[in-house]
């Protein structure tokens, strides 16, 4: 079989027959470059110069990119389009999450304080790459410009919201304190959910959580019916100041923690703790206003504090209620946050004090990025349709 010497194929081989392995990194270059032009064509619905009805867009030249593979950099020509049709060509499209996948890990193995040199000979080893500063800089600046855009992207119609904060060690004006990461989850009209925003504060007092809340409205948020969180007084102003239409259901989780310090003896904790248990999972709110009164008046005697703190605290926990009893089990407490927060701390770990609050923003942002879009590609969280009355 001849092959013709005008085709891509003929060239790509020819690469490889004069300069053998050396000839791959052209060759595989050529080959993908072609296999681009096809896919926009299909994209466009015409191939190019053609004149079709049909066709959705237009060719708009290439943009030239380098692109470091394991047999060499890759000059690849990313063709272009114009019109209403979006594209980006899938080969590449599959290589942006590993991409962003390196240049995270790059980023942290530097905020951790791994060398440049240890850096270069991983990654060698790993990808038959070599790293060196100026690329960990350079990592770390796309990295920075990257979780920027998405910590500021568009939010849009928010149903129910989750709010939850962690602390970490960091290095702030030559004093280490512990700063609070504050955290917002949320799931949309279409039963997604997605990590909303992130911020690195120095405490958890209202005025970082009202600007924290605000910045989420700012960028679009809206429509809020609903939100859980822990019981924090600062976190619990802002809300009333920026989402006050919003129903507040205290997690209740966090609450049978908090209910088991009021216990006088060990012995009565699994009692107890069923006994809230009880109430906070009642078909509904009747039901549990009663079991409320009758687990109040059960432990007037034997445990009067807790029967005092039942009172005065365990309705806070009842707007899930007011929701589809579908939706109450993934909705009553902030365990979804919990198990964000328990993946960040097994990353922060390793790195017991962060030199600044840049990078501690920087690798928790990288962190929820990559499960927010983990989240949005995947399965609904909550099914919305045919939602009950």
């Amino acid at each position: 079989m001849t092959l013709e010497k005008s085709t891509t194929i003929y060239e790509a081989v020819q690469e490889i027959l004069s300069n053998g392995l050396d000839g791959l990194e052209n060759a595989v270059s050529i080959l993908l470059n072609e296999a681009m032009k096809i896919e926009r064509s299909k994209a466009l619905n015409a191939n190019p110069y053609e004149r079709s009805e049909d066709r959705t867009g237009y060719a708009n030249g290439f943009k030239p990119k380098e692109l470091k593979s394991r047999i060499g950099p890759l000059s690849l020509q990313i063709p272009q389009v114009r019109g209403d049709v979006k594209f980006y060509p899938s080969s590449l499209e599959k290589g942006i999450r590993s991409e962003r996948a390196l240049k995270t890990a790059i980023a942290e193995m530097y905020i951790q304080g791994v060398s440049t040199r240890k850096v270069s000979e991983i990654f060698e080893k790993m990808c038959g790459l070599e790293v060196s500063s100026s690329d960990v800089s350079r990592a770390t600046s796309l990295l920075d410009d990257e979780l920027g855009k998405w910590r500021n992207r568009t939010i849009g119609k928010i149903r129910f919201l989750q709010l939850d904060a962690r602390y970490e060690k960091v290095r702030m004006a030559g004093s280490v304190v512990s700063a609070a990461v504050l955290i917002a989850v949320g799931v949309n009209d279409e039963g997604k959910r997605s990590v909303l925003g992130v911020s690195v504060k120095v405490s958890e007092a209202e005025v970082h959580w009202r600007e924290f809340l605000r910045s989420l409205k700012e960028r679009g948020m809206h429509a809020v019916e609903y939100v859980v969180s822990d019981n924090h007084e600062g976190l619990k102003k802002a809300l009333q100041s920026t989402l006050g239409s919003a129903a507040w259901n205290r997690c209740h989780v966090h609450m049978q923690r908090n209910a088991m310090s009021y216990v006088p003896k060990v012995s009565m904790r699994s009692e107890a703790g069923k006994d809230v248990g009880t109430i906070l999972t009642a078909p509904n709110e009747e039901v549990a206003d009663i079991l409320l009164d009758k687990y109040i008046e059960k432990y007037k005697t034997s445990a009067p504090k807790l029967a005092l703190w039942m009172e005065n605290n365990v309705r806070d926990g009842f707007a899930v209620f007011k929701l589809d009893e579908r939706f109450r089990r993934k909705l009553r407490s902030t365990n979804m946050l919990e198990r964000l927060n328990r993946e960040i701390k097994r990353r922060t770990t390793v790195c017991s004090l962060f030199p600044n609050e840049a990078s501690l923003l920087r690798l928790v942002s990288a962190i929820l990025m990559e499960k927010s879009e983990e989240w949005e590609s995947g399965r609904r969280y909550i099914n919305l349709d045919d939602e009950m009355a």
